[in-house]
């Protein structure tokens, strides 16, 4: 391990674009599909790494899709977020903003209080226990269409749990354009909600355009394209790897990030599906040094975008900031 790599593990860091299913680490995902033996997810390790090997997008969201599947109640739900919060304590991940899907498990027969207790309690927990403060986005999942809108939105806004803060769009963006879900994105930002949808990932800057004018979007998940619209400075929640496993990229060394940093984007790094796509935070940001040739205290500025840009309250951002500064002079000195 390089002396930047010791850095980035010790650094204290918040994550803003990482998702709750997608967070399943190997051993989790394999141990639930001994539980549920009928998904097509298998339980062999070497198996499992093929399985998550992706030829492009829409295969990825084929095989994101059968992991869902694996969890069918609330204590399969209570244990995957917990377990998720766990690998994040091992990076020092003091806070992160992890989207949640909930149709996805309502509809596979989990009630709705049922699934935002299971949450609820692995917060408090993980927060007490662990000392990771995480924070809800309820996301819907654009290829389930409008009857997910509306149950994703009925859920976030009548049930609202204390962890929740945002309200966001995943799923392919091709064939789904993203006005069509204005009406629900007005009802959760009228209910207090911040407006952090997926887009320009895998389309054009056309799509971000949308998601800021139709969804009043505050950030944008992924936003790849936003390079090619210098008029697109909305903080970004950039995911180098999975971009290059989904094809969203070719190359990481072609990753547009170079692009946004010297356009004055406001980048922050994240990992998105960190172990189905071979990765974690630390790893992201050893990625982002490379490409942005970092030193350690322009590693800790980029940690400090994604707090600057989090929706933690103002003496959460303080606390941390301070934290990553005081680590990062220990670390000098």
């Amino acid at each position: 391990m390089s002396a930047l790599d010791s850095f980035i593990a010790g650094l204290p860091k918040a994550e803003l674009h990482v998702h709750h299913v997608g967070s399943a680490s190997p051993r989790i995902v394999a141990e639930l599909a001994a539980r549920h033996p009928d998904s097509p997810v298998p339980t062999d390790p070497e198996a499992l790494a093929d399985f998550f090997t992706f030829r492009d997008f829409a295969h990825f969201i084929e095989v994101y899709l059968s992991v869902v599947d694996l969890i069918r109640d609330a204590e399969d739900v209570r244990l995957l977020t917990y377990e998720v919060a766990r690998d994040m304590a091992r990076q020092n991940i003091r806070y992160a903003e992890l989207t949640v899907t909930p149709y996805s498990s309502t509809r596979r027969g989990i009630p709705d209080v049922a699934f935002v207790e299971a949450i609820e309690d692995a917060r408090k927990a993980a927060e007490s226990e662990l000392g990771v403060v995480l924070r809800w986005c309820f996301d819907i999942p654009g290829e389930a269409g409008l009857e997910a809108a509306e149950e994703t939105t009925r859920i976030a806004c009548d049930l609202k749990p204390d962890g929740l803060v945002s309200f966001g769009l995943g799923g392919p963006e091709i064939g789904v354009p993203r006005g069509q879900f204005k009406p629900y994105f007005d009802r959760a930002v009228a209910a207090g909600l911040h407006s952090v949808p997926h887009a320009g990932e895998t389309t054009g800057p056309q799509t971000i355009w949308d998601a800021l004018t139709e969804l009043r979007a505050e950030r944008i998940g992924h936003g790849t394209s936003a390079t090619r619209d210098p008029r697109l400075l909305i903080p970004l929640e950039v995911c180098p790897t999975s971009n290059l496993a989904t094809r969203a990229v070719t190359d990481l060394d072609r990753h547009p990030v170079r692009e946004m940093v010297s356009a004055g984007v406001l980048v922050t790094i994240n990992s998105d599906d960190p172990p189905m796509f071979g990765t974690d935070l630390n790893t992201e940001y050893g990625v982002a040094a490379r490409l942005l040739e970092l030193d350690a205290p322009g590693v800790a500025a980029l940690a400090k975008n994604a707090v600057e840009a989090s929706f933690m309250d103002t003496a959460g951002k303080a606390a941390l900031r301070a934290e990553i500064d005081a680590y990062t002079a220990a670390w000098q000195g």
